[in-house]
């Protein structure tokens, strides 16, 4: 039954992801202040998720590999999320790397 177990567990995350969410929401219109994060945290924050899911893909390749864990499901969506998440940290290097290269193109 290890399928209705990450099945569940895939639920419950979700779900606490999106109460999380909804959270952040409510707070956000509650204060009057805004917080403000500069683009270098931004970027180094969504840097460090990517670096994560990639190690977290090496460590999950290595314990199948070694037959320690079984379930192709789990390892597959891993290695999915980490390749979904690099080729959208490349996407956005590749527009970040064009819109500088537009910029010192102009003339002031």
């Amino acid at each position: 039954m290890a399928i209705q177990s990450v099945g569940m567990k895939a639920y419950s995350e979700a779900l606490n992801s999106f109460a999380s969410g909804n959270k952040k929401v409510q707070q956000s219109t509650a204060s009057e202040e805004k917080s403000t994060t500069s683009f270098l945290d931004t970027v180094e924050a969504s840097v460090k998720k990517v670096n994560d899911m990639q190690q977290e893909k090496a460590v999950m390749v290595e314990s199948f590999a070694s037959g320690e864990q079984q379930n192709v499901h789990e390892l597959m969506i891993t290695l999915q999320k980490a390749s979904v998440a690099m080729d959208l940290t490349s996407a956005v290097r590749n527009k970040v790397l064009n819109a500088y290269n537009e910029i010192s193109k102009m003339q002031f």
